[in-house]
This record gives structure tokens, sequence and C-alpha cells, in this order.
């Protein structure tokens, strides 16, 4: 389809080369609209950017990347909000650097919501993943519409959640809003722009590069009222998420874990730093000052738990253990402890983990 005059200009300069947000808000402030500065001479434009720059804006012409936007725009699910439009989520106004254009695809109303970032690990644990989860559906079903970045582990099982409850869920994207990335979330990238909203600041096409991927983590936090690390290593992306957060003036909050595991050390960090320590989705919603979530309906996945089953539970505690530690504690024969194990897995109390460990999952 035909792109309008102004959404053309905005798409012309946000694909110049070497030209960034700082750079082209800085244009904007001197000439107003995009169109304006696409008018304006090399010379007039130099006076504002590097030289080179004003050259690559002058010589940009990016035919091909509007033809495919043109495309793109076809599908009544997409849309491209611009700094200078009214749908643009004001939470990313507050930012440093919103970027000039966003990518939308899905359901546009949720970005104007109020909304919580929810990251941690890519290799959570079971347990980790299913206290994201947990709480994303709370969280929803509170009011919140959970923020995440589609990647494996914890940031799909925060998706996951989110749209279980009434508040939907945004992924944003390191990549083009039309390619998905990992290609193992592409089930849940389709249900999430089927019932969430897919976001990129990323031109279309953009494939998954390393460095993009930091850029997505001020937005992450930018479009949320706080964020919540649910299991982080000590060198974990999600703490760049919890510090730009923090920079942006958003709580953060973070669930602790066990001092022997890996995962919890970067959770562990953020509360020693000033980060609220959380056991529930009630705790969040009261740092916000907002209502709880309604009660949750009645579920009982270890209750049903009886035996030798109940008692191997029982010698397992919160620890990861292995198929002998759990037969010497529980005094039940090795076989008897792997078929126990099996049963309890398909019930979804137990994750088997690398290495013959068992980890109990507890409902959060």
């Amino acid at each position: 389809m035909p792109l309008d005059e102004r959404l053309a200009a905005w798409l012309r300069l946000s694909l110049t080369p070497g030209l960034g947000g700082h750079a082209l808000r800085k244009l904007l402030g001197a000439f107003g609209e995009p169109q304006q500065v696409l008018q304006a001479s090399q010379s007039a434009l130099a006076r504002h950017v590097p030289g080179a720059l004003a050259s690559a804006i002058k010589l940009s012409t990016a035919e091909e990347a509007l033809a495919l936007v043109g495309t793109w725009l076809e599908d009544p699910g997409n849309r491209i909000l611009t700094l200078g439009d009214a749908d643009y989520p004001a939470q990313l106004l507050e930012i440093p650097d919103p970027p000039a254009l966003l990518y939308v695809k899905g359901r546009l109303d949720l970005l104007a919501r109020p909304a919580l970032a929810i990251v941690g690990s890519r290799n959570a644990t079971a347990q980790g993943a299913a206290n994201a989860e947990a709480f994303a559906t709370a969280l929803s079903d509170a009011g919140l519409t959970i923020v995440s970045g589609l990647a494996l582990g914890i940031d799909a099982a925060a998706h996951r959640g989110g749209l279980a409850g009434r508040a939907s869920s945004i992924a944003v994207l390191g990549t083009g809003a039309d390619i998905v990335y990992p290609g193992r979330n592409r089930a849940l990238a389709h249900e999430l722009a089927a019932r969430g909203v897919l976001v990129s600041e990323f031109a279309l096409g953009t494939a998954a590069v390393a460095g993009n991927f930091p850029r997505r983590h001020r937005l992450i936090s930018g479009l949320a009222l706080g964020c919540l690390v649910v299991e982080a290593a000590a060198a974990s992306g999600s703490l760049i998420t919890a510090r730009l957060a923090l920079e942006q003036g958003r709580e953060v909050f973070a669930i602790p874990g066990s001092i022997h595991s890996a995962l919890a050390k970067g959770c562990h960090a953020l509360i020693k730093q000033g980060a609220k320590l959380v056991e529930s989705a009630e705790d969040i919603l009261a740092e916000l000052r907002l209502p709880p979530p309604p009660p949750a309906a009645e579920s009982a996945p270890e209750d049903v738990v009886e035996g030798n089953a109940q008692r191997l539970l029982d010698a397992m505690g919160d620890e990861t253990c292995d198929v002998d530690t759990l037969a010497a504690r529980s005094r039940l024969a090795a076989a008897e402890v792997s078929a126990l194990l099996t049963q309890l897995e398909l019930a979804g109390v137990v994750a088997m983990l690398p290495g013959g460990l068992a980890q109990r999952v507890r409902r959060a």
C-alpha cells in the first residue's frame, strides 16, 4: 500500500545510516516535522549534525524498505507509531532515549495500559519458570499488562502467564517485527500477535544481531511501572533491565532463591542494592499501590500426592537431588524412586533436570 507523505518521511529519516535517536530529535527540534528536515539543505543540516551525516540524509532513498513497510501495513493488525503520534506510549516519552518509530503488531491499546516487566534467565529452572508464569497470571488478572522480551526461559513463561490473565502481554523484540526470534517461540509469538502485542524499534527485516538485544532492555523497563527479576545469574542481561528501570525511575522487584543456586545470585545482588524482595504478587501490587488480584481458583497439585510419593517429596525438599540421594533420604529402593519421579514429573510436581537431578516444583 502507498505510504502517506508524513510516515514516509519518518521512515526515511529512521532508515538513514548513522542517524541515531539523539541526532534525529535534535533535527526535529530545529526544523519541526520530518518532511522539513528532508527538505532542508545539506548546509542547514550540517549546522546541527556532522557533515557526513547531513550528506547521508540528503542521499538516503530507502525505496525498497518503504515498499516492504507498505506491504507489511496491509495487515490490519500492523501499525507504525512515531514520536509525533497521539497513540505513542506515554511511558516511553519519559525515558532518555525513546525510539523515533515503533513497529507494532497486535493490540495497540495494550501500550497505553499500566504494565509490569518480568525478566530473568534464558536457562530458567522449572521452579523459576513456574514462578514467572504464576506471578504474571496473578498480576495480569490484577490489571497489569506483562512486558518481556520473548526470550526462552523466564520471558516465555511471563508471556504465557500474561496471556492467561485478563490484561495480556507485550513482547519487545530485538529483531524486526516481521521476524520471530528465537524460532522455538514462534507459536507463542503468533499468540501474542493475536491476543497481545509485539513491538520493535528495528526496521523490518532486521535479523537477530547480538548488539541489538541490549537496546530493547530500555523499552521493556520503559513501558512498565516496575520490573520483576525472577531468576538471574550474577552477570545476567536481566540485571541490565533492572538497572535501566532504576535509572528510569521504575520500581525494581526480585524473587529470592537458594544461596546455593547460581540463578539466585543476580536477584540477591539486586535485593542487597535496594530492590524489593517479593514472595507474592500482592507484594508488588502493594508497593505500586494497586488493589490485590481477584481470588484465584482453588487448585491442589500436590494435595493428591500420597504414600511413598509424598515421602519422596518430603525427602527432596526444595533442593535438586539425584536418585541415589533421594533413595538414601527416603529409604526407598532406587528403582522405586525412579518410578515415583516419573509419576511426579507427569503430574507437574517434579521437574527432571540435566545430570539426572530432580527438583520439586511448587505453585507460586
